[in-house]
């Protein structure tokens, strides 16, 4: 069992970075005001610092459609600080940790992607995540998740955006023809703690079981709320345009066989995530 006080949460102000904080409450978790991961030239000497022995890299730039005009930020926060951890952790014979995207897919596929399925990405967002995961494999120490459609019950998030729209009481639509893996992140955080404390690295794919759309997400939050389902009507990409491309078909699944328990369905764990939600917002 790996001493949770050695252990570094990075982002610890993000949706996964609170699901770890409230999962190892004794770790080192620092939000990005107490460790900023872009200041690539103070990142080692701050490293050395807190000297952890697993580093649970939470901290990214997330921003999609914002990524599509500041590519270079992007790619700074997810792939070139991933380099710099990687290669600390590395040199220290200490565990890395951190988060890819189903958008390094193209989305053209039909049948879910592995580990081993090429990478396409169509937009800035999964190139620069692609970038980083390129430079984490390279060191022997990392291990590299891919997830998708993270949600949790720490706003912002698409659950909470569906909660407020819904609780306005007026009629709103949502997207049906990109179909993925809810992921809930306190499931995740704990599935990666099994992942770790079982030794594995690599490259790894960890999301929620279950296929749905944005629209069947939304729709089964919305009911979950106790909220009208009613109100919410299906439509196209094509209807609610975004500056970047979306993936139409970025369904994961792994072809690794772990010895570890599989994430749960989303649908098991959306109820008592949308509870909590719903408490916030």
């Amino acid at each position: 069992m790996i001493d949770q006080r050695r252990i570094l949460v990075t982002g610890a102000g993000g949706q996964l970075g609170r699901a770890f904080h409230e999962l190892l409450p004794d770790g080192v978790a620092l939000p990005r005001s107490r460790l900023d991961i872009a200041d690539l030239d103070a990142l080692p000497d701050r490293l050395d610092e807190i000297d952890p022995l697993v580093i649970v890299n939470c901290a990214a730039y997330t921003a999609v459609d914002a990524a599509e005009d500041d590519e270079a930020t992007a790619t700074r926060i997810n792939g070139d600080a991933v380099a710099v951890m990687s290669a600390w952790a590395a040199r220290r014979d200490r565990r890395f940790v951190t988060y890819s995207t189903d958008y390094v897919f193209s989305g053209d596929g039909v049948a879910p992607y592995t580990e081993s399925s090429p990478t396409a990405p169509i937009n800035a967002y999964g190139r620069s995540k692609r970038h980083g995961e390129v430079a984490a494999l390279a060191d022997s120490t990392s291990l590299v998740i891919r997830t998708s459609w993270l949600v949790s019950h720490t706003p912002p998030n698409f659950v909470a955006t569906m909660l407020r729209l819904a609780g306005r009481n007026e009629p709103f639509t949502v997207v049906d023809d990109q179909h993925g893996c809810p992921t809930i992140a306190a499931d995740l955080a704990a599935h990666t703690m099994a992942v770790v404390e079982a030794g594995h690295t690599g490259l790894l794919h960890a999301s929620n079981r279950g296929v749905t759309t944005w629209f069947g997400l939304a729709r089964a939050a919305v009911a979950a709320a106790g909220l009208d389902v009613t109100l919410l009507t299906p439509c196209t990409t094509a209807d609610f345009p975004t500056k970047a491309r979306r993936p139409a078909y970025s369904v994961m699944d792994t072809e690794r066989d772990l010895g570890v328990a599989a994430m749960p369905h989303w649908r098991s764990s959306l109820p008592s995530m949308v509870r909590r939600l719903a408490a916030t917002i």
